[in-house]
């Protein structure tokens, strides 16, 4: 049975209670040692070997970009103890990221270098965050922050070549370039100071991955045996969010009209039929998808240089993905007594009902959560910028 949606109303109450559903049921330390956090893959969990394995690096990144967004909640309510999204008496969002990426660190054997680039590119946009957050509530972040933009820095220019005519690898094969990993990577370097390299990057996207037709992003490129440039056309919710904040934070008019543009192309063709709502893309992976793309539209809704027109349509596809994630949660637990009394489980679609999608006694898993976790702090961002 789904729960009532008008309590609590208030967007960022909900989103309150995602950051400590997916905390309490899928965080905890890394292998029990202390200053440590990390998140399991599934839920429910009682084997180690479900923090150990499989690993997934980018959901892990993620995961750190949701805290910060909930740090930054709680920074506008005072960043004191009792504005803390799970109480007083708990360690703060931005505290708790700090350890997220301590115990990513140690999970991926004592380094942050991985072998694909797009996972890298969303662990250093959410640590870039991670570092804002802690200078403006003067809790200056470890040296570590730094190490990690000057690694993860030096593998996307390694990887930002001229084959292909621009772009960015997506992994250590080097044999295909795709806007998963040259978005990420173009918006990191557009809020790090290096527009050139930022523009060079959005300017091949335009160039070899915009599918005129449907106004979107499609997958990726890669050279044929004969060494011609094959494009693979598959269209993906959360491709568009990245671009989306390259160009937002690259600015100028050209960029600024592919934005608004790019907003309503998402509302003409990745929603769910007759709907407001965007559509999802199912588990694994794909359950991360439509959070993603939620983020970033969450900034084109309150960015005064767009139209008003595409600041409302994307105001208005956040928030109804959002209340639907919302409407259709079910309780994780049974009875007051239950450990997980008070947690809440999100649909894998956020146009079905979780009592659908995750069943009693389903595994579910940590990407959808973060998703849903991720649409409402969209809502909440929005929200709350326009009050």
């Amino acid at each position: 049975m789904t729960m009532p949606d008008a309590e609590p109303a208030h967007w960022q109450d909900r989103a309150n209670v995602a950051a400590r559903s997916v905390t309490g049921l899928f965080g905890r330390r890394l292998l029990f040692l202390p200053g440590t956090h990390l998140a399991a893959v599934q839920w429910p969990s009682k084997h180690l070997k479900n923090l150990l394995h499989p690993w997934h690096y980018w959901w892990q990144a993620h995961y750190v970009d949701c805290l910060v967004d909930a740090g930054r909640r709680e920074l506008g309510n005072g960043a004191t103890p009792a504005a803390r999204f799970n109480g007083a008496h708990h360690p703060s969002a931005g505290r708790l990221a700090s350890r997220l990426v301590t115990g990513i660190r140690l999970r991926n054997a004592f380094t942050f270098v991985n072998n694909y680039y797009d996972d890298m590119a969303w662990l250093a946009l959410a640590t870039h965050r991670l570092q804002s957050l802690a200078e403006e509530t003067r809790q200056p972040g470890r040296r570590r922050n730094a190490r990690v933009r000057k690694t993860l820095t030096l593998q996307f220019d390694s990887a930002s070549t001229d084959d292909l005519g621009g772009g960015t690898f997506w992994s250590k094969k080097r044999d295909f370039k795709n806007t998963p990993a040259t978005a990420p990577v173009a918006l990191y370097y557009a809020r790090t100071g290096q527009e050139a390299k930022a523009q060079r990057l959005v300017d091949w996207l335009n160039a070899v991955l915009f599918d005129q037709a449907r106004g979107l992003y499609v997958d990726g490129a890669r050279l044929s045996p004969a060494g011609e440039v094959l494009v693979e056309n598959n269209l993906y919710t959360y491709n568009q969010g990245p671009v989306l904040g390259a160009l937002l934070e690259l600015g100028g008019d050209a960029n600024l009209a592919r934005a608004a543009a790019l907003v309503a192309a998402v509302a003409q063709r990745l929603t769910v039929p007759g709907q407001r709502i965007l559509r999802c893309d199912g588990t694994g992976d794909g359950g991360l998808f439509t959070g993603i793309l939620c983020r970033y539209l969450a900034l084109a809704a309150v960015d005064a240089r767009l139209p008003e027109s595409a600041r409302n349509t994307a105001q208005e596809l956040v928030t109804a993905t959002a209340e639907a994630f919302w409407a259709g949660r079910r309780p994780a637990g049974r009875g007051a007594a239950s450990a997980t009394a008070g947690n809440v489980l999100f649909s894998i679609h956020a146009a079905q009902p979780a009592d659908t999608t995750y069943p009693p006694g389903a595994a579910v898993e940590l990407s959808t959560q973060l998703q849903a976790w991720m649409a409402l702090e969209a809502a909440a961002a929005i929200h709350k910028s326009r009050e």
